[in-house]
């Protein structure tokens, strides 16, 4: 098992709450039909899965307790989502059958678990055989900024170091194929895609939740109890992002690894 770096506050939901199949699971989109009964692991705020609902025959949505859990099932029930159901699972150790579903999905969660190939196995064993294993993830490495503010360079240092001590492994996206390979499928799609927030709009919206973030989220709160860093560091890190947001030249770039894999 491993901690789950970013929690759940406030400053944390408005970035997943914006996510959906279209930014979110493109590359899965195409192989969906409205036959398909599809296992959502780790299913955060429920945008993803809420969207996938409206796209096929069920959805069932996964997350590792019953205050996460609590998020999603909200948004289902104010949506209309009937064709949603709920259970809370360890993605190493799922409760559900053999051959249960025809797509298994997993966003922004391999890179937060203690053995991400396991949880692949694992997502293996309960997808029918023809059907699809997909995987998303961000690569913390691979992320690309402008303005070159040293204080964006101690903020991904510490998150990296943080999510590391929480047993995740936060450069996940160039990992997922070897991780699919090593959890034994042999037919795998890997492919990439980004977010990028380069306008005004995007670059209030991305660094005025990363300036709250740093400050008030479940990895503030870690970084100050273990020591990794002070408060006064904290706070100069939430003004470089407000700077960075103000800034015209400012652009963001987050990569992603994805992959399709055929069980």
């Amino acid at each position: 098992m491993a901690v789950y770096t970013h929690g759940h506050h406030d400053s944390v939901l408005r970035s997943h709450n914006t996510r959906n199949v279209d930014n979110s699971a493109a590359y899965l989109a195409e192989h969906l039909t409205a036959d398909t009964r599809l296992l959502d692991i780790g299913a955060g705020p429920g945008t993803i899965s809420v969207d996938f609902a409206s796209r096929v025959s069920h959805v069932t949505a996964t997350e590792i307790n019953a205050q996460a859990l609590a998020l999603s099932q909200k948004l289902a029930a104010e949506t209309g989502a009937t064709n949603t159901s709920f259970s809370i699972e360890d993605v190493h150790s799922l409760g559900c059958a053999d051959d249960s579903f025809d797509v298994t999905h997993a966003h922004q969660v391999l890179q937060h678990v203690g053995d991400p190939v396991q949880a692949l196995r694992e997502m293996r064993r309960v997808t029918k055989p023809g059907g699809l294993v997909a995987a998303r993830d961000a690569d913390y490495a691979g992320f690309i900024w402008f303005p070159l503010l040293p204080e964006l360079d101690e903020w991904l240092q510490l998150y990296r170091d943080a999510a590391r001590v929480n047993g995740g492994e936060p450069d996940a996206g160039r990992r997922l194929l070897a991780w699919a390979r090593a959890a034994g499928f042999t037919d795998v799609t890997a492919t990439a895609s980004t977010w990028c927030y380069a306008t005004d709009a995007e670059r209030q919206w991305w660094g005025g939740m990363w300036a709250d973030r740093i400050l008030h989220s479940a990895l503030a709160a870690q970084l100050l109890d273990t020591g990794m860093a002070t408060r006064e560091q904290l706070q100069r890190i939430s003004e470089a992002w407000r700077a960075w947001a103000d800034d015209g030249d400012g652009w963001f770039l987050v990569p992603h690894g994805e992959v399709l894999c055929r069980v």
